[in-house]
């Protein structure tokens, strides 16, 4: 079934969550980043930061944190998680975050469209990251939605 353009401007619940050194740590060892900034406090601080670093992609991880009672994309448009593909994404910095910091995400659908006869729908989502009123980053990614009755 054709994903309905008309959901193009469609906002997903907002929600907040809190950036945990341990995370960071986490996702530093994860990547394999040895550079003690991301993993020490002392060494972050000595950096010039007020705490350990958000990386770059780490943003991705935390949109991911949303609350059981949230929808997600594929949910609000009852896709079928099986034909679903990550297509892209990418971030615009505004300000640099760190651990110890409250950010809301708040999502909207800003594009939906099809290609090779529909068999391929794209749905394009951007999301800004909030950290007290100010907008620090923005989050632009889509899915691709294999749509096995136009590929017949």
């Amino acid at each position: 079934m054709p994903i309905d353009p008309q959901v193009i401007g469609t906002e997903l619940p907002e929600f907040t969550v809190d950036v945990e050194r341990g995370r960071l740590r986490f996702f530093a060892k994860a990547i394999g980043e040895s550079n003690p900034v991301c993993a020490d406090v002392d060494a972050a601080k000595a950096a010039g930061h007020r705490d350990l670093p958000v990386p770059p992609t780490f943003f991705f991880c935390l949109e991911m944190e949303r609350p059981a009672d949230h929808p997600s994309l594929v949910e609000l448009l009852s896709i079928d998680i099986r034909h679903v593909l990550h297509g892209e994404q990418g971030f615009t910095y505004h300000a640099p975050v760190h651990a110890g910091d409250r950010l809301t995400f708040r999502t909207k659908i800003t594009d939906v469209y099809s290609k090779k006869g529909g068999a391929l729908e794209f749905v394009v989502r951007s999301t800004e990251v909030i950290r007290g009123g100010e907008l620090v980053a923005e989050l632009h990614n889509s899915l691709v939605v294999r749509n096995p009755e136009a590929a017949k």
